[in-house]
């Protein structure tokens, strides 16, 4: 375990950049999950999410994520996913953005520690209709790892990174190949019952080498129900 703990640490440390010419915001995010077992190793799942942004004041976007996952083994998860995303734009018009994930998730328990970490492959286009390169798919891989430890029973505080690396953006090409934003998370999940969780977080997310660097301040909300 304290393998683990050194080895979160030095990636969380490895991670971490400071900047000095972002822009901050402040905001919030509400998701709703539901998961249905089909047997014993898959399951399908359904996720809603609601974000807002400008100090809270100001709709963000919705999107929706369909998936179907299975568990091969106990430690190991693999699932993909398609997400349908209405972003909120500055001239109080909507962008229509369509995402295809692959999620592959490593889990592995020591006592009342838990270590996973997941690898995410996505690829996005936006507003195909009515952008020269709305039809181009952006790609990016996002790297989560997280640790939490049961110290209640029924709550689970943990902490979490993610990074994000840009494989090619039509739009922005001169961060292809370069790691362009960095999440971080202290949060909690409360287990009412085998079917039912709360979850509550706070994330700090950092970016770099785009367009309009921005510091964010998320409070985040989580309900999830497993059937």
């Amino acid at each position: 375990m304290k393998k683990i703990v050194f080895i979160f640490f030095v990636y969380f440390c490895f991670t971490a950049k400071t900047f000095s010419q972002q822009s901050n915001d402040a905001g919030m995010w509400a998701t709703f999950n539901l998961e249905k077992k089909i047997n014993k190793r898959v399951f399908f799942f359904l996720t809603e999410e609601f974000r807002l942004r400008e100090n809270f004041l100001r709709l963000n976007l919705f999107y929706t994520d369909i998936g179907l996952g299975v568990k091969p083994f106990d430690f190991l998860k693999v699932s993909v996913a398609y997400r349908p995303i209405q972003k909120f734009q500055d001239n109080n018009t909507f962008s229509y953005r369509h995402r295809l994930m692959l999620d592959i998730t490593f889990k592995k328990k020591f006592s009342r520690f838990g270590f996973s970490c997941r690898e995410r492959f996505q690829a996005e286009n936006r507003n195909i209709y009515s952008s020269e390169k709305g039809h181009l798919l952006e790609w990016y891989a996002r790297t989560k790892v997280k640790l939490d430890c049961d110290i209640n029973k029924p709550i689970t505080p943990y902490i979490a990174v993610e990074t994000r690396y840009q494989i090619n953006n039509p739009r922005a090409k001169e961060a292809d190949g370069l790691f362009t934003r960095n999440r971080y998370f202290v949060g909690l999940d409360y287990k009412r019952s085998d079917k039912h969780s709360f979850g509550l977080y706070y994330m700090y997310q950092q970016e770099w080498d785009v367009s309009a660097p921005q510091d964010l301040f998320i409070i985040g909300i989580e309900y999830s129900i497993s059937l």
